[in-house]
């Protein structure tokens, strides 16, 4: 593999794995970053210890409150150059996401495209906090609501989208006027490093404080430690639901705020009134994109009656066509898994599905010839699946679909809710009935919606975010800057004489 995006990065053998205002001397613990590629040593990053994560949330916390002091707009001005230094590195940091975490060279490149986009967004933001006015019941009163920046904020990263997700937190909270410490996935820990040296060098060069801090860390004791910290009053945490529920749990007992992007177990209803040519499209993206491990993977797939075999025969032809192999060689659609046990729990997955009765109708094996050796890589797979099989309800973070067929429209939407995952669901149709009621409140109940579009590749400009165990959180566009602020509700009195609320009298 040719490492040399390396040191456009500022990467080295070793490196630092602690930023709390300058980086820290590494501690004599070394994280080894492999290549689900080929199993090669990318570097190694150290860990932090508890000494290192006191002492960043000590710097963190002060430059929040300088940071606070400056304007909207100019915090704004900050991150617009960090997307444009972003820009400038588009190319080896998108390597560097598909070498370290085994997505597609285009998806590398496009996921640091969304870091630039949310960015470009942010930078809007920046002149649009708005609060409310309202009238007063009070003669001589004024009322107005303001937004506050909330404080340092504790952002945890999955290994999937090792680098956007921090931008969605990080950029959006800067211009809110937060600070941020980011732990990312111990799979990914030099794109985070990558991602901080370019960030930090705009701040330095802004003379803005240290703002954002880096902790690669274990789970235990740092990991828990962010969770239990008062001096971080938001954690958002994206991951499986296991650990989606032990960050509520432990920030909800002291009355933290948690945004918590978990798991997804994602649907597609193809109609007999859908256009086949577009679903398919969608469904093998959606379900082969990223080798399944997306949050918003189409993992479901239910088809009406009427068009279910010519689907299924067209989605086998278009599986046995997929390119498996290097993610960084040009016409490769698919690449590994993030790891040789994720390899493994995909296997089991099939084995459990034939045990509840499902049947394997394409791919379901490991790979290894014609891809690097060394390198996590499958089959992506297709199942024929009842809808109340047990493992239908689970999420397996790997390129399985399950294929169900269904006559009725209310009752593919009732199995289609039926499900404790709830973030991204689709219906391909031409009906408008069939799209209007798949939007309504009897619809979908996911967090995410579409009519025509597949479940995976949600825009920056609205609310990502899902339902029941997906967690509730939201991020990226819309209004989701809130989460990062605390609202103010301000009452100005500028008559004469001091009337109560609700015309109490009181003492007169």
């Amino acid at each position: 593999m040719d490492l040399s995006f390396l040191d456009s990065l500022g990467l080295k053998a070793e490196n630092p794995g602690v930023f709390a205002g300058d980086w820290r001397s590494p501690s004599d613990q070394w994280l080894e970053s492999r290549s689900p590629v080929d199993g090669s040593t990318l570097g190694k990053v150290s860990l932090a210890t508890m000494e290192d994560y006191q002492q960043t949330v000590s710097v963190t916390r002060e430059a929040f409150l300088e940071w606070r002091t400056w304007p909207a707009p100019l915090r704004g001005e900050v991150v617009r150059r960090i997307g444009d230094a972003l820009r400038e590195n588009l190319d080896p940091l998108g390597r560097l996401v598909a070498a370290e975490m085994g997505k597609i060279l285009p998806e590398g490149i496009g996921e640091v495209q969304e870091m630039i986009d949310i960015a470009d967004f942010s930078v809007g933001l920046s002149r649009q906090l708005y609060g409310l006015s309202m009238h007063s019941e009070r003669p001589g009163h004024r009322m107005y609501e303001q937004w506050h920046p909330l404080g340092v904020v504790g952002c945890i990263t999955a290994f999937n989208f090792p680098v956007a997700v921090w931008s969605w937190n990080a950029l959006v909270a800067a211009v809110c006027g937060d600070a941020v410490i980011w732990k990312p996935s111990s799979s990914t820990p030099l794109c985070a490093v990558a991602v901080h040296k370019i960030a930090q060098k705009v701040l330095d060069e802004m003379k803005a404080p240290p703002i954002f801090g880096l902790v690669v860390a274990n789970r235990d004791p740092v990991g828990e430690a962010m969770l239990a910290d008062r001096n971080l009053p938001l954690i958002s945490a994206t991951g499986s639901c296991r650990m989606g529920r032990r960050v509520a749990e432990v920030v909800g007992l002291r009355l933290g705020r948690t945004l918590l992007e978990l798991g997804g177990n994602n649907a597609i209803v193809v109609s007999d009134q859908a256009d086949l040519d577009l679903a398919m499209r969608a469904v093998v993206f959606g379900a082969c994109g990223t080798a399944g491990q997306r949050c918003t993977s189409t993992r479901r797939l239910f088809l009406h009656e009427d068009i279910a075999d010519e689907m299924e025969s067209r989605l086998i032809a278009a599986y046995q066509q997929v390119k498996i192999g290097d993610p960084l060689e040009e016409g490769t659609l698919m690449g590994p898994l993030v790891q040789q046990g994720a390899v493994e729990d995909m296997m089991n997955a099939l084995q459990v599905v034939q045990e509840q009765g499902g049947e394997v109708i394409c791919g379901g094996q490991s790979v290894t010839e014609g891809v690097p050796e060394g390198g996590h890589y499958v089959q992506p797979t297709l199942v024929r699946a009842r809808h109340d099989m047990k493992i239908v309800h689970e999420e397996t973070f790997a390129p399985i679909l399950y294929l169900m067929r269904y006559r009725d429209l209310d009752q593919v939407i009732e199995w289609h809710n039926d499900v404790p995952q709830g973030l991204s669901s689709a219906i391909f149709t031409r009906d408008l009935q069939e799209s209007e009621k798949f939007l309504s409140a009897a619809g979908s109940d996911c967090g995410i919606a579409n009519v025509n579009i597949g479940t995976s590749g949600a825009e920056i400009g609205g609310a990502f975010g899902g339902e029941k165990d997906t967690g509730g959180g939201r991020e990226s566009g819309s209004d989701s800057w809130k989460t990062y602020m605390r609202r103010q509700t301000c009452t100005i009195n500028y008559s004469k004489d001091l009337p109560l609320a609700q015309g109490i009298q009181f003492g007169d």
